[in-house]
């Protein structure tokens, strides 16, 4: 029996908390969002929200990226995109997560993850995607290489956190995030950490404080009990 993604145990990428889940139009695509400077005027966000331009095949809502939907069989996925896309094992990916790698054209589209020393069939459901792929965008034009202080116009003041025993991997929180089970990993070009941290470092570290370099890296998404429902 596989262990359950989104147990306590397993919770390097979510914290075990209940999401709080919003309609599913808070989240969508968007091709192309002009890098807008860090304002947090009524005519930034209209600009953004003009420049979003929904396409359903890179769609990050609270459900899936793109076709890959959560709780959907990798299996349904595969007949979907049919010859479209290939599929490849990256293992390990990141601690305790193997992934599959689904690649179109020889660009990576996305990750589907899964815990170490366990397998995925295609019988099996999909619990956990990733994708640092820039044409993959939430409904506001927020994605992997999006500043972060244009997303803070869009999801209110960012909270910046890493935890030395999970790799050290940065995350941050918006204060009207629009769903807890998605979640945005960030950087900053050139530095160790995006934010700026008081000294000396614990395990886990917090900030309200970042380079202005810095960026969204990845978007994650991971099952929630009201998405996932389990037997």
């Amino acid at each position: 029996m596989k262990p359950p993604l989104l147990s306590c145990s397993m919770a390097l990428l979510m914290s075990c908390s209940s999401p709080t889940l919003p309609s599913s139009s808070e989240i969508s695509p968007s091709n192309s969002v002009q890098h807008v400077a860090g304002d947090q005027s009524p005519a930034t966000k209209l600009l953004i929200a003009k420049q979003t331009s929904p396409v359903p095949s890179q769609r990050i809502s609270l459900d899936g990226i793109g076709p890959a939907k959560l709780g959907m069989p990798l299996g349904q996925l595969k007949q979907i995109l049919q010859t479209k896309a290939q599929f490849t094992i990256k293992a390990p990916f990141i601690v305790d997560f193997n992934a599959i790698v689904v690649s179109q054209a020889g660009k990576v589209q996305y990750y589907i993850l899964y815990p170490v020393g366990t397998t995925l069939t295609d019988s099996d459901s999909i619990e956990a995607l990733l994708t640092d792929n820039s044409n993959y965008r939430t409904a506001k034009g927020i994605g992997a290489g999006i500043k972060l202080r244009q997303a803070e116009t869009v999801y209110g003041d960012a909270t910046l956190s890493y935890n030395t025993s999970n790799e050290s991997r940065e995350y941050v929180k918006f204060a009207n995030q629009p769903v807890q089970n998605v979640r945005f990993q960030v950087r900053a070009p050139e530095r160790n950490f995006a934010g700026i941290y008081s000294s000396p470092s614990k395990e886990f570290n917090t900030t309200k404080e970042f380079h202005e370099s810095a960026v969204i890296r990845s978007v994650e998404i991971v099952c929630s009990p009201q998405i996932c429902k389990k037997p």
